[in-house]
């Protein structure tokens, strides 16, 4: 699994840092973001429950595979 913050869209409203707490935090401008190293969830069963009370959805949670394909589909066709 693999999760990001948009924060771009974040309102910081914090529901991610109260949900899963050992994931997500608030920076110093209220914005949420994750924790260092845990951005493959740390086996939290709470993160997809952060993701669905977030108001505007500014948390995206890939499975593993998911998130290799876009990963390759962002470094192009293989030469």
């Amino acid at each position: 699994m693999r999760i990001s913050v948009d924060r771009d869209v974040c309102i910081g409203a914090g529901q991610c840092a109260l949900t899963a707490p050992g994931v997500f935090t608030q920076d110093d401008d209220g914005l949420s973001e994750v924790l260092a190293g845990r951005e493959d969830g740390h086996g939290s069963p709470l993160v997809r429950e952060a993701a669905r009370a977030c108001p505007v959805s500014a948390i995206t949670v890939r499975e593993a595979e998911d998130a290799g394909r876009a990963a390759a589909a962002a470094e192009g066709p293989a030469d």
